[in-house]
């Protein structure tokens, strides 16, 4: 018996707004991790982004609320953002996958990686997202992200600094992912990624400057 291949692509809307798209999306069924979430998470920010950023997939807190990039981890996006000169709400922020994908430890919920598969089952959604808003950069944030767009295994230090040309997209840059930041158990270690994340930002934001010029 031949395997259905899961996919979103059935529930695009024909017009791709992000209104339509995040309603769309509230009813996505092209993959299993719906089964386990709270609820879609979509993306948000500006409609007319100069840059998407693009992580791995919601967390526990963006799972429970219903918005990205609302946890710890947004948190040290919004301040590096900041330290960086870039407006919160000049940009677009999302994931590769809209459902939070976890397993128990304890009484907490733990995440744990997206597959290859369900990764691709959701890309629709994040191809969509990209042509209604049609930012000038997109940045992604982490290696699973990373490796989405380039669609192959990939070395994230290798690839920070500098604009790439991708499958999914032009002028793509990749950074890390704030968790990880936070994930480093020794304070000057936190401190130091943390700066080149900063650093990361401004080349970005340097970068559209010399776009504009």
């Amino acid at each position: 018996m031949r395997r259905l291949v899961q996919s979103a692509a059935r529930f695009i809307p024909v017009k791709l707004t992000i209104p339509r798209l995040q309603q769309a999306a509230s009813a996505c069924t092209g993959c299993d991790l719906y089964q386990r979430a709270t609820q879609t998470v979509f993306g948000e920010g500006s409609t007319h982004a100069t840059i998407m950023f693009v992580g791995e997939q919601p967390g526990d807190q963006e799972d429970r609320a219903g918005h990205p990039f609302v946890g710890p981890a947004g948190k040290i996006l919004d301040k590096a953002l900041a330290e960086a000169g870039i407006e919160r709400e000049s940009v677009y922020v999302t994931n590769v996958v809209k459902h939070f994908k976890w397993e128990p430890q304890g009484k907490r919920r733990k995440h744990k990686k997206p597959s290859a598969s369900e990764i691709t089952a959701c890309r629709p959604w994040l191809e969509a997202e990209e042509q209604a808003v049609k930012p000038q950069v997109i940045a992604y944030l982490g290696v699973t992200a990373a490796q989405s767009a380039f669609k192959k295994t990939i070395r994230l230090n290798d690839l920070r600094g500098r604009p790439w040309s991708t499958p999914i997209a032009s002028n793509v840059f990749m950074t890390v992912h704030p968790s990880a930041i936070l994930r480093h158990p020794e304070a000057a270690q936190r401190a130091e990624e943390y700066h080149r994340f900063v650093e990361d930002l401004k080349r970005i934001k340097q970068f559209l400057q010399a776009q504009a010029a």
